[in-house]
């Protein structure tokens, strides 16, 4: 039965930070992703920044003043993870301790037989960089 719906691709992914600084330098400085767009709306006393990587549009990164903290991890509903594709997973792990993170250990997918590895971000959200 084809879906009455089509879909093209994933659009953007949305994260709600603690710390909207912080949270920006690791995922525009640290990570690298560009800024497309930064609006405050003072009404909401929030932040919203548009970040794209290689020039399309992946991710919102939002503050608002007392966000509630996340209730369980890492399984609790909603999403599991963000995921990154990566060339080099051991330069990616060098590279992030270098800059004062702690990926964990490099893992391989018994299904694909791809390399990956988690981190967490600012606000303690799982980050996966998988292998290409």
């Amino acid at each position: 039965m084809k879906p009455a719906i089509h879909l093209n691709k994933i659009h953007h992914v949305s994260i709600i930070c603690s710390d909207y600084s912080v949270s920006k330098t690791f995922y525009t400085e640290i990570l690298g992703l560009k800024v497309i767009q930064e609006i405050y709306r003072s009404e909401r006393d929030s932040h919203k920044l548009d970040l794209a990587l290689n020039g399309q549009y992946v991710l919102e990164l939002f503050s608002f003043p007392t966000p509630p903290k996340r209730l369980s991890y890492p399984e609790a509903c909603g999403l599991r993870h963000l995921a990154f594709e990566v060339d080099d997973i051991e330069g990616t792990q060098a590279y992030l301790k270098t800059q004062g993170y702690n990926p964990e250990p490099i893992r391989k997918d018994e299904h694909t037989h791809k390399r990956f590895m988690f981190m967490q971000d600012p606000d303690g959200l799982p980050i996966e960089f998988y292998e290409r």
